[in-house]
């Protein structure tokens, strides 16, 4: 399975190293020379991992990793700091940053191997979290005090968290319902209580789940990860 991640580095020549040598691994690799680019495309772009230069003009490693950590999308990631300096000093100030893991400059091949072996498992879980897959299915949406207001939907994606489903109902953005649907291989319908958290006109919602118990997860979690090998 192939991961997204990031480099940011103000030195064209660690970045060209890095994005080769990462991308020789099977990662696909956007690299950034500029730590004010990088910040604003993480805002916008989900990656599962992020590689960070410590010494940068305008932030430096420190500060982009604290305000990666107040992403929306990118908050979670596996971030590691380059840095030729291995003092405790530095990597405690790295971890209080919110720094996982440090490559030591100059990084050679085995080095990067051996990160990355040891961050691939939580990257996968990233893209796994927020991957969402086509998936037409029939959804039976329940609300009301008494559970009496009731329609079928139809979803045109799924991820671990939630559906897109189309017409919506009538449903609004806050809404709470409960949802019924199923997945391939799986005997038993999913039911589990969600929430309508966007509107996508002109007769389409965005909902999350919110209650999914432990069997419902696991099994929405191996079918991601299952098509996301094939």
């Amino acid at each position: 399975m192939k991961v997204r991640v990031m480099a940011v580095d103000d030195e064209p020549l660690i970045l060209d190293l890095l994005k080769a040598q990462l991308e020789a691994m099977g990662c696909e690799v956007v690299v950034v020379g500029d730590s004010r680019e990088a910040l604003a495309r993480l805002k916008e772009e989900k990656v599962d991992g992020l590689f960070v230069d410590l010494v940068m003009p305008y932030m430096d490693g420190f500060a982009l990793t604290k305000e990666a950590r107040l992403s929306k999308l990118n908050g979670r990631v596996p971030i590691v700091m380059l840095t030729g300096m291995d003092d405790a000093k530095t990597m405690r100030k790295g971890f209080e940053s919110g720094v996982d893991f440090f490559l030591g400059k100059p990084f050679t091949r085995e080095r990067i191997y051996n990160l990355l072996r040891a961050t691939r498992g939580p990257m996968i879980r990233e893209k796994q979290r927020y991957t969402r897959l086509s998936y037409p299915t029939v959804v039976t949406c329940i609300w009301g005090s008494d559970s009496s207001k009731q329609f079928r939907s139809n979803s045109v994606d799924i991820s671990e968290g939630g559906m897109m489903l189309t017409p919506n109902g009538g449903l609004s953005v806050g809404q709470e319902i409960e949802v019924a649907f199923s997945l391939p291989d799986i005997s038993h319908t999913i039911r589990t209580a969600a929430m309508v958290v966007r509107d996508v006109p002109p007769s389409a919602i965005g909902i999350k789940f919110i209650k999914l118990i432990d069997r419902d997860e696991r099994d929405l979690q191996n079918y991601i990860a299952a098509r996301l090998d094939e």
